[in-house]
Order: structure tokens, then sequence, then C-alpha cells
């Protein structure tokens, strides 16, 4: 039988300075006790709890008898005993299906899985754009080329089981300020998701506070909250538009695109739709005699996606897309373009095969050009998406139904596109006012008033 706990009166200095030297212990619960080694100069707090048949002990730190800066009185002992204990026993609980996950574990899954997800979508092996991103400011990556090393940031190290808010507070507050707001949230979302994937599957060995240390932790700053997506430059007018267009035919003739550009960009104006929805169009998406066309829905978010987005769109559209869909079975992709490889020993490259576009990034070299021929230097692909959006506002379409047409929520168009709600909705109150002020006939004309 376990002998009975023999408790000492340790809760105050007075009760201490009358106790034997010796050790002297106090319950906390069945298996921890809170303890105080008397010495001949003063005390220390110690913490033992039951481990298996015996006991484990640690030093807590000076007891506050003589001075109170920088020593533990009861209850800060007591309070650091808990903790101590409570530490030892998740690490325990975390270790008991197998090696103790770190944060950089998790994040290496997440990356893994990323790049399968990409690799299978592009049918290629391909490096996400989260591997990038995590591997830059937590992971850390080797010199490349003319890159120097980049060292793993202080929190990849840090187990799981023992991730705090301080810790997730202190990386996001070290990201540079240099970096753009939209990629400084896509960096912390990428972390919170890693975090968040590595606990759904490992619920039975981490704290189940742990999802609720993430999200406070990687939670924004006030002067973070509102992030700009678009920018009042890439509002692009209906006559930019065509111009922008104009361009687009221009580079796809020169640089002999034999057309797929031109069509992938008329699709991205028209429907407003994200670049990776448009490339998964297949040719029975081009509905020319229902005047429209079926976006498939985004991969963005949780879980998986089916289905597509009707978007109405005008004949001209349709007539250019008509080379796509002409003798092609209706399962194949509506947008494809000609992949090349480069002869060996040549700077000459030549065409290999017609296949669908893979990544945004095929788009960016030959965008450059069509920047310069419409002379927009600034405008980005995603501003079709921006304009498009604003269209739709600007022409008084109910706020759900522009958020339905282009796969999106309503509290993120009215979160990146208030200012023009609020100019459409004064408008159409400014075509509502009406006369109200009877004439008065007696007095036809204005007399000013006479000021003293």
């Amino acid at each position: 039988m376990a002998r009975t706990l023999i408790e000492s009166p340790v809760t105050t200095r007075n009760a201490r300075a009358a106790l034997e030297v010796g050790v002297h212990w106090r319950g906390i619960d069945p298996d921890v006790h809170l303890g105080y080694r008397k010495g001949k100069r003063g005390g220390t707090w110690l913490v033992r709890w039951r481990s298996g048949r015996g006991y484990k002990q640690e030093t807590l730190g000076t007891a506050d008898d003589e001075m109170q800066t920088g020593t533990l009185s009861y209850e800060a002992a007591r309070k650091a005993a808990r903790s101590v204990v409570e530490a030892v026993r998740t690490e325990a609980a975390a270790a008991a299906g197998g090696a103790l996950l770190t944060v950089r574990e998790a994040v290496e899954t997440y990356v893994n899985a990323r790049d399968s997800r990409e690799a299978k979508r592009e049918g290629r092996p391909v490096r996400s754009d989260a591997n990038r991103r995590l591997a830059r400011y937590v992971l850390g990556q080797p010199v490349r080329r003319k890159r120097d090393a980049i060292p793993e940031a202080p929190i990849a190290s840090t187990y799981l089981h023992a991730l705090t808010e301080a810790d997730l507070t202190t990386w996001r507050n070290g990201l540079p300020a240099s970096l753009k707001a939209t990629t400084r949230q896509r960096l912390i979302n990428d972390l919170k998701a890693a975090l968040n994937g590595a606990y759904a599957a490992n619920r039975n060995r981490l704290d189940p506070m742990v999802p609720a240390i993430i999200k406070h932790g990687l939670k924004a700053a006030a002067h973070e909250e509102q992030v700009p997506v678009a920018r009042d430059n890439q509002i692009l007018s209906d006559a930019a538009v065509a111009q922008l267009l104009k361009a687009v035919r221009a580079v796809d003739a020169e640089q002999e695109w034999d057309g797929d550009l031109f069509r992938l960009v008329v699709v991205l104006t028209a429907t407003g739709a994200r670049f990776s929805q448009v490339i998964r169009m297949a040719v029975a998406d081009c509905q020319s005699s229902a005047g429209r066309l079926l976006v498939p829905v985004s991969r963005k978010g949780r879980g998986v996606k089916a289905g597509s987005v009707p978007v109405p769109v005008g004949r001209d559209v349709l007539e250019a897309l008509i080379p796509a869909t002409l003798g092609r079975a209706d399962d194949a992709r509506l947008l494809e373009r000609w992949h090349q490889r480069q002869l060996p020993g040549s700077i000459k490259w030549e065409r290999v095969e017609r296949g669908p576009w893979r990544s945004a990034s095929e788009l960016a070299r030959p965008w450059q050009a069509i920047r310069a021929a419409a002379k927009l230097p600034d405008v980005i692909p995603y501003a079709l998406r921006h304009s498009s959006i604003v269209r739709g506002i600007r022409a008084n379409l109910p706020i759900r139904l522009v958020a339905a047409l282009h796969d999106t929520s309503v509290p993120m168009i009215e979160r990146h596109y208030g200012r023009w709600i609020a100019d459409g909705l004064e408008d159409m109150a400014a075509r509502a006012v009406v006369p109200i002020v009877p004439a008065d006939e007696s007095s036809p004309h204005v007399i000013p008033i006479r000021r003293v």
C-alpha cells in the first residue's frame, strides 16, 4: 500500500520559518506534490509526480523566504508545479503514438500533399507555390545557384504538443515588412493549414486546445485585417478591355500562338473566372445555343467540389471559341496550346504536341508583351476578374448574383469591392430623387434676402 502523505504547513513564510531543515511536502492532487526544501539560509520549491511505480522530481525555484524579487511565493510555486506536470504529461501523451511531432514535420507533410496535388493536375512533377513560400520562411533552403542558403525559422523545431500562441506570434511578427500583404496572408494561411492538418491526423496525441492556439496565434493584427485586393488601377474600363484584347490578338499572331492565347484571354475576360478554372473547361462547356459558358467551380477551400457555374456571354465570345470546338470530343479540354521542347545543342524550339494549359506561369512571358502592346504597363491578368466583378456591380446586378457568377461569396465581394457597391447604390439613389418642393405661383421670381 502507498504511504499516506504527511502534509507540512508551507503556505506562508512564517509557517515555513518554523519548519526543521529538510524536505517538506504538500499535496496538489493525489499524484502530484509540491515540495519545500529548507536549508540553513532559505529554501527552494520542488515538485514531484508519480511515474510508474515511483516518482519523478524537478526543482522549481527559490522560495520568497527573504526576498520577493526573483523568487516564488507559495501560489506561484503551486502554479509552476502544475505547469511542469502538465507539460510532462502532454509530452508523454504526444510520444505514446510514436516520435514527437515538430512544426517542420507538419509543414513537410502539407507541402508534399500540395506538390502531389499540383503534379496530378498538371500531369508532371511540379513544386507548388506553398512549397516555395514555406521553404523560404519556415523550413529553410540550401544554396541555389546564385541564391544564398536560408536557415530554417526557429519555429520549425518546435514540438507540436508544446506549441504556444507566443511561438506563432513571434514567427508572424518576424516576417519581412517588405512582403506584399497578399503574399503574407497566403503564407500565414499555408502554415495554418499545415498545423491544422497535423492536428487532425494526430488528435489522439495532442491537446484539444491546439486548434485554438493556432487560430489565435496566427490571427491577423488590427492593421492587417483589411488586405487590399482590387486596386484602382486594376479596374479596367470597357475601352481599356477592348484595347487589351486588341493587343492580345496582335501578340498571338506575332508569336504564332495560332489563336490559343487570344481564346484564353477572351474567356478570362468574359467570365471573370480564375485561371485555374477556365483551363479545366471542356468543349461541352461552350454552349452556343444557350449563349453561355459553364465554368468549373474553384478548388479553393476545404473538401471536394464539383459542378459548374453557368456564365452568359456574348455572341462575339462564342464565335471566337468556334475553332476550339469544331470536330473535337465533348470531354476534351476547351483551351489548349502547343507545348514545345528545345532542340539538343540549339537555341531553337520545336512543337511537340498540343495539350491543355498547365499553370498560370505559362501566361507570364506573353503577358509582358501584351502589356507593352496595350500600353498598360501595370495591368495584371487578375485585373480581368476584378473588372468583371465591378462591371456586374455597376450594372446593378444583385450582389448575390455577382458572387455566384464569379464563384465567390457575398462577404468577399462586400469586403473587397465595397467602394464600387457604394458608388452603384448612390447612382441608384440619385435616380430615385424626385422634386418635392411645390412651386410658389404667387412669387415666380427668386427674391434675395436682404441682409442688415
